[in-house]
């Protein structure tokens, strides 16, 4: 709350207003284009009504942002606080570059959806899912809500912070960040602990062993498949299952297919006796 302590009266209904059109902003999103505009000028008409008096400027600042737009849910709301911030300057200063805004809005996509999808796509969710997993696993319903509480909770947290956040710091903020080389420190901290959790998870959730034997010839004994596998490589061929599909999802396959494919795998491998 200490965020808002400095904003008058009526700038913290706007910002309220902002925050709840910006759950929105994916509205306009298509998978082909994935365009934000739209939904980033409805995010921000509270910001640009307020602050611009005239018509004109007010059409200046909605053509300002039909630019190209797309970063991470929830953290994306840093930027809109940010750029909040901006058009409050340029609207009272006559010296200030308009075109600044645009170019930190677009500066700013790569870094926070590197750090945005690492720890919402690749750490938040995997985790909250692989806790819900172990719970639905045991025949619970609780095994879902404490999934979608374990995601939203935080998810709602940050997105409203984010946003309050980057209104107040404004530009001064972010320039120091990149002079002192801390956004670069900051995405690839996140990209590794990122590629960690997606790992352990890996080894975790995604199982296989084979009861598939073979008659040793000119003995009784049976060799088991699985033991030699295991004395090969432990996990050799989950990790060879999760790489193939990470590479189909390279070349573009749809996600569904992926899954459709590993299910089929799985009941095949199963009425064969393999798996």
């Amino acid at each position: 709350m200490k965020l808002q302590e400095n904003l008058s009266k009526e700038e913290r209904k706007m910002m309220r207003s902002v925050f709840w059109r910006s759950w929105t902003m994916n509205a306009s999103r298509t998978g082909a284009t994935q365009y934000h505009a739209v939904g980033v000028i409805y995010t921000l008409l509270p910001v640009i009504n307020r602050f611009y008096k005239t018509e004109e400027e007010r059409k200046d600042a909605l053509v300002r942002h039909t630019t190209w737009f797309n970063a991470t849910m929830h953290l994306n709301n840093f930027i809109m606080g940010l750029v909040s911030s901006m058009e409050k300057q340029n609207s009272e200063d006559k010296n200030f570059d308009a075109n600044s805004i645009t170019a930190v809005k677009a500066s700013l996509m790569g870094p926070i959806s590197g750090i945005g999808d690492s720890f919402f796509w690749g750490i938040l969710r995997v985790v909250a899912a692989g806790i819900g997993i172990s719970l639905a696993s045991t025949g619970t319903p609780l095994g879902a809500i404490v999934f979608l509480l374990l995601y939203n909770i935080p998810a709602f947290l940050i997105h409203y912070f984010a946003l309050y956040g980057g209104y107040s710091v404004g530009t001064s903020f972010i320039q120091k960040l990149y002079e002192s080389g801390g956004m670069q420190i900051l995405t690839k901290a996140s990209s590794m602990l990122g590629l960690m959790m997606m790992g352990s998870m890996t080894a975790s959730n995604v199982n296989f062993e084979t009861i598939l034997e073979v008659n040793v010839a000119g003995s009784e004994e049976t060799m088991q498949i699985q033991e030699y596998l295991d004395q090969l490589f432990v996990g050799i061929v989950p990790l060879a299952v999760t790489l193939g599909a990470f590479w189909l999802l390279r070349k573009k396959v749809n996600v569904n297919w992926v899954m459709l494919g590993i299910m089929c795998l799985g009941i095949l491998l199963g009425l064969l006796g393999i798996a």
